[in-house]
């Protein structure tokens, strides 16, 4: 495999190791339009802003979706460039409203990781959070992704994978 300047092996990766993602993200009202258009609308909180504030929103919310979205796609540069697959994802959390204006950033903590018996990817499971520009978060979440190896002789370090909590 040919080393991606913008991506990480699975040599890369160190348990407990937090990354902060670059670029944080301002959602505009644009972003909700274009998810609505293509998914629509399902959700009156955050479709009609009579409803949302009669229920003590400030406005109405992004949808939850496109924010874990939003998120997730700043956690791919550092995560899973060089992923065979994304294996699964738990214990994900809505957390606090997104509106129109909101800045959203990233971080993610390396919480496992796994060898796998092929010797060419490993297994690494992160828990990502997404915060607004007051550091408030509104999402989390774990997933665990299949990542190649730069190189399939390296050594591995010790195969560590927490237990997540049952749904």
């Amino acid at each position: 495999m040919t080393p991606d300047a913008g991506g990480r092996f699975f040599e890369d990766f160190t348990l407990g190791e937090k990354i902060t993602h670059a670029t944080p993200r301002t959602l505009e009202s644009g972003d909700m339009a274009l998810y609505q258009a293509l998914y629509g609308g399902r959700h009156i909180l955050n479709s009609s802003r009579p409803a949302a504030q009669a229920a003590g929103y400030a406005d109405r919310p992004l949808e939850n979706w496109l924010v874990f979205h939003i998120v997730f796609g700043k956690t791919v540069p550092d995560i899973s460039r060089n992923a065979v697959a994304n294996l699964g994802y738990a214990e994900g959390r809505f957390l606090a409203p997104v509106y129109c204006g909101d800045t959203v950033s990233a971080v993610s903590e390396v919480m496992g990781l796994r060898e796998n018996s092929n010797g060419k990817s490993g297994i690494v499971m992160v828990r990502s959070r997404g915060f607004n520009q007051r550091q408030d978060m509104v999402v989390e979440y774990v997933r665990w992704v299949m990542v190649n190896k730069r190189d399939p002789s390296a050594s591995a370090p010790d195969p560590v994978m927490p237990q997540l909590a049952p749904p």
